[in-house]
């Protein structure tokens, strides 16, 4: 197996170095143009064995198991060399693009996500230990892409100009409004909108952990008369309102449901209302989810194309008002959460074990690289039911912005 994962790596390395101890002490180096540069150490065959025939899931199974270890440099480091060097590929491991053919075919039955099976998918990733997020996130506990319109923001700053940004969109021009925020996560984007801009928030989730915190929140601030958090998958809300926001959580509906999502929006939003949708996306066309993301972190999630959605709205006869692609704020996003985790990583060990955190680190790392070096974006698109419900130019966005961070300076 040492032949075969030597002439892979011998095809694969067209930028930067990546240096390899074999299991018997023998050390290679594989060169390209001038690049990132790791060295690594492989412990034993079987993970040669494992690395030359599914490099996928493999890489991050021997980091976490011990069989691959970085030597001199972090796991950051090699996941650079390799990921700069997959997005260079134009032809590739067969075996890789055999599976990721197997992998674009199948991906509707591995995103088949009905209700029962998207609240397992979510326990899996949002019901660990609420310490753990609280130790690298952001104080608000926002667990999706910052907003850094300077670009030298702290986390807490990107993620306040994040809420700012998404409430502009959502034209909270008078109070009392409805939102119903689907995926609501731990409150702090709904707890904002209420406490902020006037308005009378339903926040939605999957997450039994994230709706005690949410509602122990809402209490805190003496909020719930105008929050209330609910355990509830979004194809059961049948309820009407002025407005709907859903962040970070059209990632994990699948791609068999997109149109079943909107139906969903266009029967819960009012004639005149608006809807903002924050998600993942990828820039060059549909795929399938890293099959390492799909075991260890996310299982039914996938970032789709634009080319995925649009289909899917517009059969529902909902218009899209106004898109945005963010491109690299969520590789800054994740760059500071990656910070953060490895500043507070024995208290996290505390909490799991060293397996755990590997894991974590492996998935904050190589999801910052997929946006710096892949295909990954971010993007908000505006919906609507009514195409006169948002103004005509898109200047109302930053003067809202102005206005609202305005009036946090004479409160401050």
């Amino acid at each position: 197996m040492r032949t075969l994962l030597d002439l892979i790596l011998k095809r694969f390395v067209v930028l930067g170095r990546l240096t390899v101890r074999w299991p018997d002490g023998v050390i290679t180096s594989y060169t390209g143009e001038p690049g990132a540069e790791a060295v690594i150490e492989l412990k034993d065959a079987a993970t040669v064995r494992r690395l030359a025939f599914n490099p996928e899931l493999a890489v991050g199974e021997a980091y976490m198991d011990g069989g691959l270890v970085p030597v001199g440099c972090g796991i950051h480091d090699v996941l650079d060399v390799l990921v700069a060097n997959l997005a260079a590929q134009k032809g590739g491991n067969p075996v890789v693009q055999l599976r990721e053919a197997f992998g674009l075919a199948t991906r509707r039955i591995a995103q088949f996500n009905p209700a029962h099976r998207s609240r397992r998918n979510v326990a899996h990733h949002y019901d660990l230990n609420g310490r753990l997020y609280s130790l690298f996130l952001d104080r608000d506990r926002q667990y999706s892409c910052a907003y850094f319109p300077r670009g030298d923001e702290t986390i807490d700053e990107a993620q306040v100009a994040k809420k700012r940004h998404i409430a502009a969109k959502l034209l909270l021009n008078r109070p009392d409004l409805t939102v119903l925020d689907i995926g609501c996560g731990w409150g702090g984007l709904a707890l904002t909108l209420a406490r902020d801009y006037g308005a009378r928030v339903t926040g939605i989730t999957l997450s039994t952990e994230q709706l005690a915190e949410a509602q122990a929140r809402a209490r805190a601030e003496g909020l719930e008369d105008r929050v209330t958090f609910e355990l509830l998958d979004y194809r059961s809300m049948h309820r009407s309102f002025d407005r709907i926001v859903s962040v970070g959580m059209f990632e994990h509906v699948g791609v068999g449901h997109y149109k079943q999502f909107f139906e969903v929006v266009k029967r819960c939003l009012a004639p005149d209302g608006v809807a903002l949708l924050h998600a993942i996306g990828r820039s060059d066309g549909p795929s399938s989810t890293n099959p390492w993301i799909t075991k260890y972190i996310f299982p039914g999630g996938y970032c789709p194309s634009l080319s995925e959605v649009f289909p899917a709205l517009e059969n529902t006869g909902l218009i899209a008002t106004d898109l945005e692609i963010l491109r690299l704020h969520y590789a800054e996003t994740l760059r500071h959460w990656r910070r953060r985790f490895a500043a507070n990583r024995d208290a996290i060990a505390t909490i799991y074990d060293e397996r755990f955190c590997r894991m974590f680190e492996f998935y904050l790392s190589g999801c910052e690289l997929a946006f710096r070096r892949q295909h990954h974006i971010v993007f908000q698109m505006q919906i609507t039911r009514d195409q006169t419900a948002a103004p005509l130019a898109r200047d109302y966005i930053t003067d809202t912005e102005r206005a609202a961070a305005a009036r946090v300076k004479v409160g401050a």
